[in-house]
């Protein structure tokens, strides 16, 4: 069976794509693999902790590797870094880069472009499903998952911290992915068919972050903390 990693972020689309590929057998997972935030030892983008990470990947039952990057990192850092990533990735006999992405023609372009210059292939699990009936199957296959980020100029407060149901498909704005595959919101799953137990969490506080960034691109996110 061929050797694969898992990119791995923790939130819903990732955790139901992974699923597939368990479903299926027929790539043997070597590894998560996870994009860290070096100062804040949190998942990059999502803003949770690490010892959240390591139970959830404790519980799926697979190995997991991080990559700690600056949050001022160039794409030029970026790609040197995962390149010697997958540089190892190769060395143990890896041959595939397992991705959640859902329809950003543009993000898998460029994967699988960077993917073709170390000698990998990139594998897609739920490529081009719809975004709702996603979601939906993901709620009715049994995960459970928290929204932990969430882009203020689209969601409101109330909406980081809640728990991913019908009723909050049902409440998203018009116009917001309901997987959130724009950027709109991030999550955090803690249960579902591939954890063997539940991952045990507490809601914390929600606070708004701004960030310097180039014009015309937003700034300002919600970040609900989980214990």
């Amino acid at each position: 069976m061929q050797k694969a990693i898992y990119n791995w972020s923790g939130g819903k689309d990732s955790s139901f794509a992974l699923w597939k590929v368990l479903e299926e057998n027929k790539l043997s997972i070597e590894y998560l693999l996870t994009s860290m935030s070096a100062e804040h030892n949190r998942i990059s983008m999502h803003g949770v902790a690490e010892y959240l990470l390591d139970k959830q990947a404790e519980s799926i039952n697979l190995p997991i590797r991080k990559v700690y990057l600056k949050e001022d990192s160039s794409l030029e850092t970026y790609n040197s870094v995962m390149s010697k990533e997958m540089d190892y990735a190769k060395s143990v006999g890896v041959e595939t880069s397992i991705f959640g992405d859902i329809f950003l023609e543009d993000l898998r372009d460029y994967r699988e472009k960077q993917l073709e210059t170390i000698g990998l292939k990139g594998h897609f699990p739920i490529w081009k499903r719809d975004t709702l009936e996603l979601v939906r199957d993901f709620i009715d296959s049994g995960f459970k998952a928290v929204i932990v980020s969430a882009n203020a100029r689209l969601l409101g407060e109330s909406f980081c911290g809640r728990i991913i149901d019908h009723d909050f498909i049902n409440d998203l704005p018009k116009g917001v992915d309901p997987c959130g595959e724009n950027g709109e919101f991030h999550s955090f799953v803690f249960d579902g068919p591939i954890f063997s137990k539940p991952i045990d969490i507490k809601i914390g506080e929600t606070i708004k972050k701004k960030y310097n960034v180039s014009e015309g691109i937003d700034s300002e996110f919600w970040y609900t903390d989980l214990k």
